[in-house]
């Protein structure tokens, strides 16, 4: 897992690199995996995983700890991106949110993934063409980029997002190209 497979080959085509996106949330974290070779992109599978309300945090974090590793150990990707944090109204929530990324970032780094971490502006940008778009518009162009797709909830749709905005990322980065 330690290596892309999404480097050059030596005859010059692009390799297939699995891609796991991460919406990360303490309540719900969206998952979303993709396979890209070159700039074509496949829907692979996605999901989200609930942690119950009524857990102490310690145990709904060790919960989440324990579905992505699992998620991790089924579909063996090669890279992860995951959600940056934005800040809410409620300092609490904003808390928790970080905590579940902190998570969800671990897990991913311990698994020997690089993980690309991506602003929800850059996000909409990279799929919609404008970081103001609203969840809908997300929604539907990951439908269209990735044809065929059936999204098991708004936060899988982000997931889907997130790691289509690191494929994109990765492929300019093949070529030369640096983000801003």
């Amino acid at each position: 897992m330690g290596q892309l497979r999404s480097q050059r080959r030596s005859d010059g085509e692009a390799r297939l690199t699995i891609i796991l996106g991460l919406d990360p949330g303490l309540g719900t974290t969206g998952w979303g995996l993709i396979r890209a070779e070159g700039n074509r992109l496949s829907h692979l599978a996605n999901g989200q995983m609930k942690t119950d309300a009524k857990e102490t945090l310690p145990k709904r974090l060790a919960y989440l700890a324990t579905q992505l590793e699992a998620l991790l150990a089924d579909h063996r990707p090669d890279a992860a991106a995951v959600e940056e944090i934005f800040l809410n109204k409620n300092p609490q929530s904003t808390l928790k949110l970080s905590q579940a990324r902190g998570v969800a970032l671990m897990i991913a780094a311990r698994s020997g993934l690089e993980v690309g971490e991506y602003a929800a502006r850059l996000v909409k940008k990279a799929v919609v063409g404008t970081g103001a778009a609203e969840k809908a518009q997300v929604h539907a162009m990951v439908g269209r980029l990735l044809p065929g797709v059936a999204i098991a909830s708004p936060d899988a749709a982000d997931a889907l997002a997130v790691a289509i905005t690191h494929a994109h990322h990765l492929a300019s980065a093949s070529r030369g190209v640096t983000r801003s």
